[in-house]
C-alpha cells in the first residue's frame, strides 16, 4: 500500500467516527440506543439489512471457494438465497412483537425472565463467534496488501485491534441510529467492493491471453473460459452438492429467525411494517445479487493466479492478493479504496450485532435481575461498556481461531439451541414454559457440550469404534488441457526437478500443451465420520488400498480406496455425537461419501429439538390462558407508525382477544397460523421470482464468453 492508500483509509476511519459523535446527541433513551426509535423508513432499513447481513466474510469466503471449487463456490454465501422469500413474512413479526430485544420476546411468551437471560448468553457467544470469522476474513485480506510476502501472522495482533476500536468508537457512542446512518454510507462502498475488482481482472486478461490494440474488455470473458476448464463454471459442484444445499438451507430456514439483529434489522425498528418488509427483502437481494460479482472476481483470480504459491497455502488470501495484483500498480488509492469496502463489510454488521447483544444484556439480565430502578443514562452506560467487550471478545477469538470457512459453519449451527422454542412458541398456544427450557437444556447438551466433553474420556479418541472413515475417491477425466492446466503442469514439473531427492519409481511430469488431451484426477480425501476436525494415523499402511475401479455415467474412471482394519486412527476435534443415532438405526457409515457426512450433520439438529419440544409441551403444564391471549394478540395486531395511534389499537386488541380469530387458518385449534393476505401471497411470489433472477442471473455471468 502507497502513501494515498493509507490516506484514503484515514479519512474512511474519521468519517466513521464523526458520524458516532454526531448521533450521540440524539441519544436520550435505551429505544434510542437499541433500535434508533424506531424511526426509519425503507431507505434506511434497507441498507440496514444489507449492511448487517453483508460481513467482511462473505466476499472473502466465496472468492475463496470459487478459487478452489470453480464458480459453485458462490454456494457458500449464496446458501441464504432461497430464504429469503420467508424474509417478506418474517419482517412483519419482528415490528409486531414492539420488544427492544428478542429476549424480551422469550419473557413474553413463556412468562421467563430466566429464559431471556439466558437467550441473551446464547446472543453473546453466537456474536463473539460469528463476528470473529469477519475479523479473520479483513485480516487476511490486509495482509498481503500491508505487508506483501510477510507470512508470520504477526500483523493480525495490530490490525485486529485497531480495526474493533473503530466499531467501537462509533458504535457504542451513537447507538443504532450511527450505525444505520454508517450502514447507509457502507453499503455504497460494499456495492463497489462487490464490482472493483471485475474491469481491472477482465482487462488484465485481454492483456496476459489476448489481443489489448484489437479487443475490448469484454473479450476477457471469451479469454477466461479459454484459460479454464468448463467444469470450473458449474454452478452446482461436487463440493455443494444440491442434497447438501437443501440441508444448510432447512438449518438457515429454522435458525435465522433466532439470530438476535433481527429485532433490529429483521423490522422492528422501522417505521412501519411495509419499510420493514421492503427493507429487509431488498437489502438481502443486494447481497445476492452482489455474491455473483464476488463469484467472477475468485473464476478471473483463478484465471489469473492458478500457480501462485502464496494462496496455494491459504486460498482465504485470494481476495488480498487480487488487490494487490490488480490495483496496486495504479497507485491512485484503490487498494486504500479496497480495504476500506472490506472494512465497510465488516463494521456494517459489527456495529449492528454489538448493539443488538448489549441491549440484550441490559434488558434481559441488568435490569432483570440487578438494577430494576436504574435511570436511563446507567442502562446506557451499560449497554456500551457491553458493546465493548462483545468486540473484545471477537476479536480475540479471531487471533485464537484463523480460518474463516471452519468458523463460519460452527457460527450457521448455534441458533438452533433456541429455534423451536420460537417457532412452536410463535403458532402453538400448547408451546410451555417448562419445554422451552427441557428443549433448550437438550439441545446445549446433545449438539454442544457432548461434542466438547466427551473427548475429553480417556481412550475414546483412540477408540477404534469411531475410527471410521469414508472412501478416498479418485476421480480421472480425460479433457483438452486450459492454458491454466499448462501453468499448473509447469509448477508441478520445476518442483520435481528442484528435489534433491527423488522418490523411488518417481516419474518427472510430462510436459503439456495447451489444447492438447490429458487425464486430470481429482482425488476427495477420506474424512472421518465420527471426529469434526478428522484424524491422525497412529499405524498401518500411510496410503489407503484400491478397493474398486469402475467408469461412470459421464466416462470418467473412479478409484475407491478404503483404509483396512490394519490401519489405526486417533479422532481430533469435536465428537460428532448424532452419528451415533444413524448408526443405531442401521444407516452405512462407511458407505458415506464426504459430502454426506457434512450434509448428515445437520437434519438432525433442525428435526429433534422440534420433537422433544412438541413432546414436553404435551408432558407439562400450559402457560396462563390471560398472557397467551395478549401474546397472540397482540401478534395478530397491525402496528401503526404513530406510537399513540398504535397504543390505542394494543389497547382494543387487549379488551378484545377474539379480535382477529375470524383470520385463523385452522378454527377452533390451539394452532396460531393466520390466513395470508393479498400482500403477504404477492411479495412472496415476487420474491420468489428475485430468487429466480439472481439463479439467472449466475447462469449468464458463469457462460459469458463461452
Amino acid at each position: 500500500m502507497s502513501l494515498i492508500d493509507y490516506i484514503v483509509l484515514v479519512v474512511y476511519f474519521l468519517s466513521m467516527a464523526a458520524i458516532g459523535v454526531w448521533c450521540m446527541k440524539k441519544v436520550k433513551h435505551q429505544e434510542d440506543l437499541f433500535l434508533g426509535g424506531r424511526s426509519f423508513g425503507k431507505l434506511f432499513q434497507t441498507f440496514a439489512a444489507f449492511g448487517a447481513g453483508t460481513g467482511a466474510n462473505d466476499p472473502v469466503n466465496v472468492g475463496r471457494n470459487t478459487y478452489t471449487s470453480g464458480f459453485s463456490g458462490i454456494w457458500s454465501v449464496l446458501f441464504w438465497l432461497l430464504v429469503t422469500p420467508f424474509y417478506w413474512i418474517f419482517a412483519v413479526w419482528y415490528r409486531r412483537m414492539r420488544h427492544l430485544t428478542l429476549g424480551d420476546w422469550f419473557v413474553e411468551r413463556y412468562e421467563s425472565r430466566a429464559l431471556g437471560a439466558a437467550y441473551s448468553v446464547f446472543g453473546i457467544v453466537f456474536y463473539m463467534l460469528y463476528l470473529s470469522v469477519a475479523f479473520t476474513a479483513v485480516s487476511k485480506v490486509c495482509e498481503p496488501l500491508i505487508a506483501p510476502g510477510q507470512t508470520d501472522g504477526s500483523l493480525k495482533t495490530i490490525l485486529l485491534p485497531i480495526i474493533g476500536l473503530v466499531v467501537v468508537v462509533y458504535g457504542v457512542l451513537g447507538g443504532l441510529r450511527a450505525a444505520y446512518w454508517t450502514d447507509l454510507i457502507q453499503g455504497f462502498f460494499i456495492i463497489i467492493l462487490s464490482v472493483l475488482l471485475i474491469p481491472f481482472g477482465l482487462t488484465l486478461l485481454v492483456e496476459n491471453f489476448g489481443d489489448p490494440a484489437s479487443e475490448g474488455l469484454m473479450a476477457g470473458f471469451k479469454h477466461l473460459h479459454e484459460q479454464l476448464p468448463a467444469a470450473a463454471f458449474q454452478l452446482a459442484g461436487n463440493e455443494f452438492p444440491l442434497y447438501y444445499i437443501a440441508c444448510i438451507f432447512l438449518l438457515n430456514l429454522v435458525g435465522i429467525v433466532v439470530q438476535p439483529h433481527f429485532i433490529a434489522t429483521g423490522g422492528g425498528s422501522a417505521k412501519s411494517e411495509n419499510s420493514a418488509r421492503v427493507g429487509l427483502v431488498v437489502g438481502n437481494f443486494l447481497k445476492r445479487f452482489c455474491t455473483v460479482g464476488w463469484a467472477l472476481t475468485g473464476l478471473i483470480m483463478l484465471a489469473l493466479l492458478s500457480v501462485d504459491p502464496e494462496i496455494g497455502k491459504d486460498p482465504d488470501k485470494v481476495w488480498g492478493l487480487a488487490a494487490v495484483k490488480l490495483l496496486g500498480p495504479l497507485d491512485i488509492g484503490l487498494v486504500g479504496l479496497m480495504v476500506a469496502c472490506l472494512l465497510a463489510a465488516l463494521m456494517s454488521s459489527a456495529d449492528c450485532y454489538m448493539l443488538v447483544t448489549s441491549a440484550l444484556v441490559v434488558r434481559n439480565c441488568y435490569a432483570a435481575y440487578l438494577d430494576r430502578e436504574a435511570s436511563e443514562e446507567r442502562y446506557l452506560l451499560v449497554g456500551r461498556v457491553v458493546g465493548v467487550v462483545i468486540i473484545a471478545g471477537a476479536v480475540y477469538l479471531s487471533l485464537a481461531s484463523y480460518d474463516v470457512f471452519g468458523q463460519l459453519k460452527n457460527a450457521w449451527e448455534i441458533p438452533v439451541i433456541f429455534a423451536a422454542p420460537f417457532w412452536i412458541g410463535m403458532f402453538w398456544r400448547r408451546g410451555t414454559k417448562r419445554a422451552a427450557w427441557i428443549t433448550v437444556i437438550f439441545s446445549l447438551i446433545v449438539f454442544v457440550l457432548l461434542p466438547m466433553l466427551l473427548p475429553l474420556l480417556p481412550g475414546l479418541r483412540e477408540n477404534q469404534s469411531y475410527a471410521v472413515t469414508t472412501a478416498e475417491v479418485s476421480r480421472t477425466v480425460t479433457r483438452p488441457a486450459s492454458p491454466a492446466d499448462v501453468a499448473r503442469r509447469g509448477l508441478k514439473i520445476q518442483a520435481w526437478r528442484s528435489k534433491a531427492e527423488k522418490e523411488p519409481g518417481a516419474v518427472e511430469p510430462k510436459e503439456l500443451k495447451a489444447g492438447e488431451d490429458f487425464m486430470e484426477t481429482r482425488t476427495t480425501a477420506p474424512r472421518s465420520v465420527f471426529w469434526k476436525d478428522g484424524f491422525v494415523r497412529l499405524s498401518g499402511p500411510e496410503k489407503p488400498a484400491v478397493v474398486t475401479t469402475q467408469e461412470d455415467d459421464s466416462g470418467s474412471r473412479v478409484v475407491t480406496r478404503r483404509y483396512g482394519p490394519e490401519t489405526r486412527f486417533r479422532g481430533k476435534g469435536f465428537f460428532n455425537f448424532d452419528f451415533l443415532l444413524y448408526g443405531a438405526i442401521g444407516v452405512n457409515l462407511q458407505g458415506l461419501s464426504r459430502e454426506a457426512v457434512e450434509a448428515l450433520r445437520l437434519p438432525l439438529k433442525v428435526m429433534v429439538p422440534f420433537l422433544v419440544m412438541i413432546i414436553a409441551s404435551l408432558l407439562t403444564r400450559p402457560n396462563s390462558k390471560e398472557s397467551l391471549d395478549r401474546f397472540y394478540v397482540k401478534m395478530k395486531t397491525p402496528t401503526e407508525p404513530d406510537p399513540e395511534k398504535d397504543k390505542r389499537e394494543l389497547e382494543l386488541s387487549y379488551a378484545s382477544p377474539d379480535r382477529f380469530d375470524h383470520k385463523k387458518l385452522f378454527q377452533g385449534s390451539s394452532l396460531e397460523i393466520q390466513r395470508p393476505d393479498s400482500m403477504d401471497v404477492v411479495g412472496f411470489i415476487l420474491s420468489c421470482l428475485g430468487v429466480v433472477a439472481v439463479i439467472l442471473l449466475a447462469l449468464w455471468v458463469a457462460n459469458l464468453g463461452a
